[in-house]
């Protein structure tokens, strides 16, 4: 145990104005698959192959917050949060991927954010969180660069119907789960198994971050931003050989995204790494200054640390290696606390992270946390999660002493949802969801919660529990 876990947070351990949110995603809770012209996207069809997902469950329902989302916004209300991250589903703005715009899929936001802003709650809105149309699939995902193109059109639209009233636009979320986990695990949707390919989505990701930044740009009064998920990477164990899967494992998940959007670089061992299964064709001149234009922030999805250990290449033939496979594994030493879900539970890993991007990054943009949060069967005595969010929060709390400029927090997640290949069993909300019914519990987590935030986010005037409306 930590000292961060040790000592309760006095009031003032965060400054004034930090932002305290909670976050959902438009696959994970919508449902109404169906509805209002929206039309398919790589999750739907994923969802359709046996045995991608857990017990063959699909996002098809969720949690009807697409009918039901004045209910939810009251409960974000109680629980007395400032602020809401939610996504936007790309096919129920643009069917097709491109070209028509449905309405009355802009229409649902506009009411979402309207009926946010009338109870003092700022709206953070998540252009892309992982639902890509599939028709744009079809024709090569993000495995090709007009993907990014097109992305950077769908901003535009979704910017000119909702710039008005919404400050802070996210462009993606994880684009190491959408290029790793679906290109090169294949464990999320399109489910493909790709060396080449999924090196090539990742880079088309961070373009289509770049293109759709300008297009925002052209907005004035808009914070742009993107989220990654981030871990850092240790050696399992005191050998070389640990150590360097360690590294490669930094390579995978963090370097590869942050080195080029925060340093304008690709990381120098990203041949001797991925060796024989890319060329980088897809890169361009010129594509570094694009996907390298500053931030307003940098949002941070932490969950756990990876301890990485030596393994054999799954693969013995480079030449059809996957981008995942690099000679290592992430095991959980033995004693580390878990949570439901087996995940290493290490508070000072958010405090690890935080401080290595403001060593690494000379000029860090202002960082917010934009996802952190426990997963566990439901339960709704959840102690488990309270003990995550207060040990993260105190590991917050430090590094923002230390000096990493961090203006907000926001919990995963709201409600429990379709949490992807695993299906309805694994919950991280603070909001039981009974599926069968629809019927919304609060756990012991969120009323914990609550009471955290009237002691150490006090309502000032013109804020709601820390509202975005001043900065540091």
């Amino acid at each position: 145990m930590t000292a961060a876990e040790q000592r309760p947070l006095a009031p003032g351990a965060f400054p004034e104005g930090f932002v305290w949110g909670t976050a959902t995603s438009a696959y994970q809770i919508e449902g109404a698959v169906d509805a209002d012209g929206r039309g398919p996207s790589i999750w739907d069809a994923f969802c359709r192959v046996p045995g991608a997902i857990a017990r063959g469950e699909s996002g098809d329902h969720a949690c009807d917050h697409y009918h039901r989302w004045r209910e939810d916004v009251a409960l974000m209300s109680e629980l007395g949060v400032g602020a809401y991250r939610f996504s936007v589903a790309w096919p129920r703005v643009l069917p097709e991927g491109a070209g028509r715009v449905e309405q009355r899929g802009l229409d649902f936001y506009r009411r979402l954010v309207d009926e946010l802003r009338a109870r003092d709650i700022e709206p953070f809105v998540t252009l892309y969180h992982w639902d890509l149309p599939q028709a744009l699939e079809d024709r090569g995902g993000w495995r090709v660069r007009d993907t990014a193109e097109r992305f950077a059109d769908y901003a535009e639209v979704v910017a000119g119907a909702l710039g008005d009233r919404v400050r802070y636009w996210i462009t993606l979320n994880e684009p190491y789960c959408s290029a790793i986990a679906g290109y090169a695990e294949g464990r999320h949707a399109p489910g493909a198994r790709e060396g080449h390919g999924a090196l090539a989505a990742a880079h088309h990701l961070l373009l289509g971050h770049g293109l759709a930044t300008e297009r925002l740009r052209g907005r004035p009064g808009l914070r742009v931003g993107i989220t990654l998920n981030m871990s850092p990477a240790v050696p399992a164990g005191p050998a070389p050989e640990d150590a360097a899967a360690a590294r490669q494992m930094d390579l995978l998940v963090n370097r590869q995204f942050t080195d080029p959007l925060l340093g304008r670089r690709y990381p120098e061992d990203m041949a001797e790494t991925f060796g024989a299964i890319t060329d980088f064709s897809f890169r361009r001149e010129g594509d570094l200054e694009i996907i390298g234009a500053p931030l307003d922030f940098l949002g941070v999805n932490y969950y756990y640390r990876i301890h990485a250990a030596a393994a054999p290449y799954e693969q013995p033939d480079p030449a059809r290696r996957t981008a995942a496979d690099i000679g290592a594994r992430t095991v959980v030493p033995e004693g580390v606390r878990t949570s439901g879900l087996g995940w290493p539970v290490e508070p000072e890993g958010l405090h690890q992270t935080l401080t290595w991007l403001a060593r690494r990054y000379p000029g860090l943009p202002p960082i917010y946390i934009t996802e952190n949060g426990y997963g566990d069967d439901g339960t709704l005595q959840d102690d488990g999660r309270i003990a995550y969010l207060r040990d993260h929060l105190a590991a917050l709390a430090d590094a923002i002493a230390d000096g990493v400029d961090v203006r907000g927090w926001f919990c995963w997640s709201l409600l429990d949802n379709f949490e992807w290949a695993r299906g309805y069993a694994a919950r991280f909300g603070l909001v039981h969801v009974d599926y069968a019914t629809q019927a919304r519990t609060p756990k012991a987590s969120f009323h914990w919660l609550r009471a955290f935030l009237r002691e150490h986010a006090p309502a000032g005037p013109g804020q709601r529990s820390g509202s975005p409306s001043s900065t540091r």
